[in-house]
């Protein structure tokens, strides 16, 4: 069995393979890209291992350019057979297409001199414990997560289950204007999903998880089976209640999805189409100056015993060899960038990417975030639902009711409603609804709480002066 080490030379003898015969068979220029990746999922429901999958898989994507004046053509394709047969069907095919395509002024790669990376093993991105932990130990901890959440309390009578994940994967970038790159990254995770009856026999269900790079990061199960409980039962009992106007103080989970918004909104392609409310808006104000939202696909987190890895965004370089970056979207209530890519920024007329293309294996690259979140502020959560004299506190939201274009916001939802400070009784079967232009200018508290269990992150946050639907 060959090594790591002969593995990953494989890889890059095949990525650089792959760009000499695509620029022997007429490309101007070319990009390749190799990932090999294994995944082991398991699923325990009411002590049984019910589900257990363990892959592998490897596959090269080939984004190839011919120039035509001062435009280029531009085509991709991608396959998971690494035979020479294959890889031949894999270059002509790119190439045959590129010829065919739209001339674009746009497309290329980016300048030779942008093109750079971060050190992968200081980002701490790869660890092997992940892959080294036996399965029988990953079953265990499936186990005592869900059965945490079942003793809990004898409401709880059944389980959507108790699971745990790993996820490895080495990827290679290597273009014809000089770029090599490569990493690891590893993610281990676990969580518990219990439902609850009430003395009618309504069912109630919530989850909680811990996730990480490394094993040694993993939350202790019971601790986990326990919340998950918690906030399972929180739910009983649920009411509507009446339509008014009041304040809404969103969970750091839900708050991680409006200000997710954020970078949709000021998303380059979306600006470029003019399907944004953000266009034309930079240097101009868009929320309270208390709202600072960062991308920064750099981070590295110190944990306790100097355990160090990078988040769950944090990677050297994006999808096109540039490195990764901090960028500030909004400071202090201030657009002050939006997130791009070599082509967006290009259409833009701004001077460069910011470091956010995000590259699958075939077609051109998207946009992407690296770790994305709000600043926090400087208030306890609770101190923020103890400001409230009556409003809504959601913990979960429901469908697609955001439109970028006009900035319409409109989510079911359901939480636990808010009297004198207190969580008073849980709400659901409400519907959440503003615009979210008016919303990032009426976040009048945000949390001190921000803790990175994704990529993207944010504090407990309140907005004040929203619909909410009911009865």
């Amino acid at each position: 069995m060959p090594t790591k080490t002969a593995a990953a030379a494989d890889l890059q003898q095949l990525a650089s393979d792959v760009l000499a015969r695509a620029l022997r068979a007429g490309a101007t220029d070319a990009e390749a890209v190799v990932y090999e990746g294994d995944e082991f999922s398991t699923l325990v429901r009411l002590g049984q291992v019910e589900t257990l999958k363990e892959s592998g898989s490897r596959a090269v994507g080939l984004r190839v350019f011919i120039a035509s004046g001062k435009a280029q053509r531009t085509a991709s394709t991608s396959s998971s057979d690494f035979s020479r047969e294959s890889i031949d069907r894999l270059v002509e095919g790119a190439v045959t297409l590129a010829r065919i395509t739209s001339e674009d002024p746009f497309a290329g790669l980016p300048e030779a001199s942008d093109f750079g990376q971060h050190d992968a093993a200081a980002q701490h991105l790869y660890f092997d414990d992940v892959n080294q932990q036996p399965p029988a130990d990953r079953i265990r901890i499936a186990r005592e997560v869900e059965a945490a959440a079942m003793a809990f309390d004898t409401r709880i009578q059944n389980s959507g289950g108790g699971d745990f994940d790993t996820a490895s994967s080495h990827k290679i970038l290597m273009n014809s204007r000089g770029f090599t790159g490569e990493f690891r990254r590893s993610y281990c995770g676990f969580s518990a999903q219990p439902i609850a009856h009430d003395t009618d026999g309504k069912m109630q269900r919530d989850y909680w998880y811990s996730a990480a790079r490394s094993t040694r990061l993993l939350e202790d199960p019971v601790a986990i089976g326990q919340e998950a409980a918690r906030r399972t039962l929180q739910r009983l009992g649920a009411r509507q209640v009446r339509t008014q106007q009041a304040p809404v103080v969103f969970s750091p989970e839900i708050a991680r999805s409006i200000v997710g918004n954020i970078f949709d909104a000021a998303n380059g392609d979306a600006i470029y189409r003019h399907a944004s409310f953000f266009a034309g808006m930079l240097g101009e104000r868009v929320a309270g100056e208390n709202v600072t939202v960062i991308d920064d696909g750099t981070m590295v987190f110190d944990h306790k015993g100097n355990l160090k890895t990078g988040g769950f965004g944090t990677a050297p370089f994006d999808g096109e060899g540039l490195p990764t970056r901090r960028t500030v979207l909004i400071e202090h209530g201030i657009l002050r960038s939006y997130v791009t890519n070599t082509y967006t920024a290009r259409k833009l007329g701004l001077a460069r990417s910011t470091g956010n293309a995000a590259r699958s294996l075939a077609g051109n690259p998207g946009i992407g975030a690296g770790n994305f979140f709000l600043q926090p502020g400087t208030q306890p959560p609770e101190q923020i639902i103890a400001d409230v004299k009556s409003g809504l506190y959601v913990t979960e939201t429901m469908g697609f009711g955001v439109n970028l274009v006009t900035g319409d916001y409109s989510q079911g939802a359901s939480g636990m409603w808010i009297e004198n400070g207190e969580l008073a009784y849980p709400v659901e079967e409400i519907t959440i609804a503003g615009n979210l232009k008016d919303m990032y200018r009426n976040i009048s508290a945000i949390g001190n709480d921000l803790v990175f269990r994704t990529a993207s992150a944010a504090p407990t946050l309140r907005i004040d002066g929203m619909t909410i639907a009911g009865s």
